[in-house]
């Protein structure tokens, strides 16, 4: 009686296990149809032909399904659309656990994972199955199991800190006999698992100066290091919300590429190095960083630019010619000319048909008369004294005329001498003018500065920075640069919001006027970073998205920034240079060369017709 029952019961565990093997199966495709993604389905395994075709018939209706081998081959590594591939792993397969852990990232970021046991199916010995796997808290790893007072299978996922913290085990729901009940409040486990119950978060921070360490949290010394004291507090909230705790390393560098050995330095390095999970100081964003860090959200909007006072119109233009437009003055020289060829004409009729004769003119020609209506314009009178009604009309008319002309222009040049130019708009502008460059001494303006490959960019720190002997003391303090921008035609390039600071304290009320900006880097602001491929990527952008929905970013930017500060003292009398006389200096100088030249001419003219002439007297005695 003894073997037959054996044999009875061998073939009931028989029965067992192959419905349990058929239920595992089957949970698994209604679990794939309950999730409802956009999936590509990859089934790595060692199942026989039958099981197979039972899991491709239970999901053939709406999606599609590939089955491979246990090899890492087989995963999905290059495969540009990764966030819609789903694996489904056999535990119970003998290459599992290796397959698992050659998987690397692939097991916390973008991939999706369903696991099955089909030899061990009890969630207590299940959940062994996953010590040393990167089942980090980014990871969506599912497993079906039996779990004691259940009926069907419970559905649970997995997950943990970091490799040396314990397995944190999540329930997604139940199945039973074809049906899933979800027990989850939401689907996205980024906010699920959003307590990280005092985890330790490890946080780089960039200081430039090392008494910033003694002021992270006192709001004095603003405009030192602003950038990092703005983004260490947003690291401390995002913390809090997260809550977890933080332990922050210091460097001196957001971190550049070494030619040599391709590896970044500073912040980045540490990100780069695995000895910092979030980048606490926030960053520009560059092709060369994309690669090995990702960046998040934008907290610091704050620009670097060119700052300056706007220079005096004559330092840009010629003001002598600014009074009046082009047409304005054609008319003027036109109506010089017509004046004098009528004057002319008047002349010479007067002198052939009446009796009016002008004292020291005895043939007028077009060059007196036009000389006489230019000194007119220059109110220096006329030197030819009217005698009939039409010349004393004509002059009358033309001294009227041109002294209206004459007001008109002195008032505008006043005017113009005291007004700023605003034709200093872009970097190439700048580079052609006479305003002198220098830079705050910072890290990534040294950087930027000396590998900068556009031309104008280039030029710009080649013949306004570079001095001759190729020393770059034009990189200077804050201080210092603010000091002559106030002192004026000095272009400093500076983080705005701290320069407005010493602007506000230093600068008086009308000095504060006219000030204007460049844009030298071309680069958008600064971001917040963690590590690439990071298992807290979600978990911290979702936390900066919060802080800056809520105030909280945009109320720690403004305690420690400045706003640009308004012109409210008018403008102020600026004395005459040599700078705003120069175009008047330069023609009275051409004109004593050029009288001095036709003088030097004139005599040695003479001298040779004196000689003709004694030559030819002595010719005709001789």
């Amino acid at each position: 009686m003894k073997f037959p029952t054996v044999i009875l019961v061998l073939l009931v565990l028989s029965k067992s296990v192959v419905t349990t093997n058929y239920d595992l199966i089957t949970a698994t495709s209604n679990l794939i149809e309950h999730l409802q993604l956009p999936v590509q389905v990859t089934v790595l395994s060692c199942w026989s032909e039958s099981e197979k075709l039972q899991f491709w018939s239970g999901l053939n209706s709406f999606t599609s399904v590939r089955f491979f081998t246990e090899n890492q081959v087989n995963l999905p590594w290059n495969d540009r659309n990764q966030h819609q591939n789903l694996l489904v792993i056999d535990a119970g397969c003998s290459k599992s656990k290796n397959l698992l852990r050659s998987a690397g990232q692939l097991l916390y970021y973008r991939v999706k994972w369903i696991i099955i046991n089909n030899k061990t199916s009890k969630c207590e010995q299940f959940l062994k199955f996953f010590d040393n796997l990167q089942v980090l808290i980014s990871s969506e790893v599912y497993y079906i199991c039996e779990e004691n007072g259940v009926q069907g299978f419970a559905i649970k996922q997995v997950y943990r800190l970091s490799l040396t913290t314990e397995l944190i085990e999540e329930t997604f729901g139940f199945w039973n006999k074809g049906v899933i009940v979800n027990s989850q409040f939401s689907k996205y486990s980024s906010v699920r698992r959003h307590n990280l119950n005092h985890y330790k978060l490890r946080a780089s921070i960039v200081i430039t100066h090392n008494e910033t360490v003694n002021h992270l949290e006192d709001y004095s010394e603003k405009h030192v290091d602003a950038v990092t004291k703005s983004n260490y507090f947003l690291t401390k909230h995002v913390a809090q919300d997260l809550n977890a705790t933080l332990k922050f390393s210091y460097v001196n560098t957001w971190g550049y590429r070494n030619p040599e050995t391709g590896k970044f330095s500073g912040m980045i390095g540490e990100l780069q190095s695995d000895l910092a999970d979030l980048g606490g100081t926030a960053l520009f964003l560059t092709a060369d960083r994309i690669k090995e860090i990702d960046y998040l959200s934008m907290t610091t909007p704050t620009s670097v630019k060119f700052i300056f006072r706007s220079p005096k119109l004559s330092f840009t233009d010629n003001v002598f010619l600014l009074p009046f437009s082009a047409t304005v003055w054609v008319c003027i020289i036109s109506f010089i000319v017509l004046s004098g060829v009528l004057l002319l004409i008047i002349m010479k009729v007067e002198l052939r048909c009446t009796r009016v004769r002008y004292q020291n003119i005895v043939r007028p020609n077009l060059i007196d008369t036009v000389m006489n209506m230019f000194g007119a314009l220059c109110q220096q009178g006329s030197y030819v004294e009217p005698k009939s009604l039409p010349s004393k009309c004509l002059i009358l008319l033309s001294l009227i005329i041109l002294m209206f002309l004459y007001a008109s222009y002195s008032a505008n040049i006043v005017a113009l001498i005291q007004s700023p130019s605003n034709k200093i708009k872009t970097l190439e502008d700048l580079l052609n003018s006479r305003l002198e460059a220098g830079a705050e001494d910072t890290v990534y303006n040294r950087y930027y500065f000396m590998h900068e490959t556009e031309p104008v960019r280039k030029a710009i720190y080649d013949r306004k920075m570079k001095h001759r002997d190729g020393s770059d003391s034009t990189f200077i303090t804050l201080q210092k640069g603010v000091e002559k921008v106030r002192q004026g035609q000095y272009a400093f390039h500076v983080e705005l919001g701290v320069c407005y600071k010493v602007i506000s304290e230093t600068f008086q009320e009308d000095e504060k006027c006219g000030l204007q900006e460049i844009e030298y880097l071309n680069i958008v602001d600064t971001y917040y970073a963690v590590q690439k491929n990071s298992s807290f990527r979600e978990l911290v952008r979702l936390s900066l998205f919060k802080l800056r929905e809520f105030g909280i970013q945009h109320r720690e930017y403004w305690m420690l920034y400045t706003r640009k500060p308004t012109c409210s003292g008018g403008s102020s009398f600026i004395p005459v240079s040599i700078v705003d006389v120069w175009p008047a200096l330069t023609l009275l100088m051409s004109g004593f060369g050029i009288a001095g030249g036709l003088l030097v001419g004139e005599i040695i003219w003479a001298r040779v017709r004196t000689k003709r002439n004694q030559a030819k007297v002595g010719d005709y005695f001789g």
